[in-house]
C-alpha cells in the first residue's frame, strides 16, 4: 500500500459525530485546488455502533482515497451520550492507530 507523502494529506479529515441521536460523518479533502466535502447523515443511538464504519469507508472509497492519505481522524467529543461519545472515541483511534494517523 503506498502512502501519501505529509504535504498531499495537508487538509485531509475524516470526522464523525455519534454523541446524539444522529450519525454524523464527513470527509474533507482538496482536488484541482477546490476544497471537497463529501458527507453522510444517518441514525444514531444504536445504529451508530453498526453504520459508522461502512458509512465512512464508503466515503473515503468515493473520494478514492485511504485512510493513509489523510491528515488525522476527527471526532465529536461531547456533550452527549456517554455510549455515543465511547463509540467514536473508539472508532476514531482504532481507524488512526491502524493508518499511523493522529487523532484529533
Amino acid at each position: 500500500m503506498s502512502v501519501s507523502p505529509p504535504a498531499a494529506r495537508a487538509g485531509r479529515f475524516l470526522a464523525f459525530d455519534t454523541s446524539t441521536e444522529h450519525l454524523s460523518v464527513a470527509l474533507s479533502w482538496r482536488a484541482d485546488g477546490e476544497a471537497r466535502t463529501l458527507s453522510h447523515q444517518g441514525e444514531g443511538g444504536r445504529e451508530a455502533s453498526a453504520t459508522l464504519i461502512p458509512a465512512a469507508m464508503g466515503l473515503l472509497r468515493e473520494a478514492d482515497l485511504s485512510l493513509s492519505d489523510l491528515a488525522a481522524i476527527v471526532f465529536g467529543s461531547g456533550p452527549g451520550s456517554f455510549t455515543g461519545l465511547r463509540t467514536a472515541c473508539a472508532v476514531a483511534q482504532g481507524l488512526a492507530f491502524g493508518a499511523g494517523r493522529p487523532v484529533l
